[in-house]
């Protein structure tokens, strides 16, 4: 289990634009939710929707099968690895976590500081 359903920020059902709507309103730097992927693929099965700087990002959440841990976006050498997504969440609380904009290619960093809830 990864540890999100009981938790505040978890939006089961929620689907991309929903999440992308709430965070909008909420127009807060550091906003986030964390909504199942689109998908459905095992191997990222979920997606962690923060706003920032007038902008919603979508990072996925990968499953890495071998260690049955979390990671973030795309796999790359070195990176962080958790054993719940409840611990991303925890860890992104304290540090910050980058962002990069693939369209622009630029990098920004913020820390997940406000919880969105979907009504």
């Amino acid at each position: 289990d990864a540890g999100v359903h009981s938790k505040a920020w978890y939006a089961a059902t929620c689907d991309r634009k929903t999440a992308e709507d709430a965070l909008y309103r909420s127009n807060k730097d550091g906003s986030f939710l964390i909504r199942k992927s689109s998908g459905q693929d095992s191997r990222q099965p979920y997606t962690l929707v923060v706003f920032y700087n007038r902008r919603v990002y979508n990072i996925p959440i990968r499953f890495i099968e071998s260690t049955r841990q979390y990671a973030l976006g795309r796999e790359k050498n070195g990176e962080e690895r958790f054993d719940s997504v409840a611990e991303i969440v925890e860890n992104h609380q304290h540090t910050s976590l980058v962002l990069i904009d693939s369209q622009n290619n630029t990098k920004d960093s913020t820390k997940l500081k406000h919880i969105v809830r979907v009504s």
